[in-house]
């Protein structure tokens, strides 16, 4: 049986993978990993890059080749949600001056503007509250991602790994802050999630084919919202539950779950 492999470092822990890295040049790998590489059944967390490549000549990936489309690209990830009707608070981007200045006809103040892609942690996520940030978010978010304010002093993580729900905590923001992250000062409490947030999570991770991600959900107005999917999401949320993470990934590769 072929060894299990992965490139990047996710699983690097975990004692039935074996991490080889990733290579700028396919050819940096000796000959026996490049062998190990094209034999394997399944390559693990196989890079932005190589996920492009590996997909083309039909290796199967986890995460999916679809999960790494995603990766901090908050404007592919809110096309999906309007494509397959999935709750997600009122957001739309704007290109160019003409466009942005749109946003004030659209978007009353308070209103949330976000770097569309590559920020994580909360990082390059702004409340914007008067025509003056409005205009200083505009000159450095290029395009502008505009969504709605809601008035949140908490959200939902769970962790969606395969085809299951494997954890899920409540996110607490700090006094005056309206971004939740644990990055942004949030933290973690473990009171029961409603298990509605649990189904809207699972159903969204499934019809958007991702297969390993942090989905953040909200309740609003009585339901519930998925703000976002967040593929590189942190571990602190398993170490405050007490779970050990890198044995969670081992048994689901040797149960076939992923």
């Amino acid at each position: 049986m072929p060894p299990v492999i992965a490139l990047e470092h996710r699983l690097r822990r975990c004692r039935n993978v074996r991490t080889l890295g990733v290579r700028a040049n396919f050819n940096d790998y000796s000959a026996e990993e490049r062998r190990l590489i094209r034999e394997a059944t399944t390559v693990y967390y196989p890079s932005p890059f190589y996920a492009d490549l590996l997909d083309a000549m039909g290796k199967r990936l986890f995460p999916s080749y679809h999960t790494y489309k995603c990766v901090q690209d908050k404007i592919k990830q809110t096309a999906l949600f309007q494509l397959l009707k999935i709750p997600h608070p009122r957001t739309h981007v704007y290109y160019g001056r003409r466009q942005k200045g749109r946003i004030i006809g659209d978007f009353a103040f308070p209103m949330v503007g976000k770097i569309p892609r590559g920020s994580a942690l909360g990082r390059g996520v702004f409340l914007i509250r008067d025509r003056n940030q409005l205009d200083r978010y505009c000159r450095a978010a290029h395009p502008a991602y505009i969504q709605e304010y809601l008035p949140l002093d908490r959200d939902i993580r769970v962790v969606v790994v395969g085809r299951r729900v494997v954890h899920a905590y409540w996110r607490l923001a700090a006094p005056g802050e309206f971004r939740s992250n644990l990055g942004a000062g949030g933290r973690v409490a473990l009171a029961p999630v409603p298990p509605e947030a649990l189904d809207l999570a699972l159903a969204t991770a499934l019809r958007c084919g991702w297969n390993d991600v942090g989905l953040d959900v909200a309740c609003h107005a009585g339901g519930y919202v998925v703000l976002e999917g967040n593929m590189k999401y942190g571990k602190e949320g398993f170490r405050v539950a007490g779970i050990d993470y890198v044995r969670l990934m081992e048994e689901m590769i040797a149960n076939g779950d992923i």
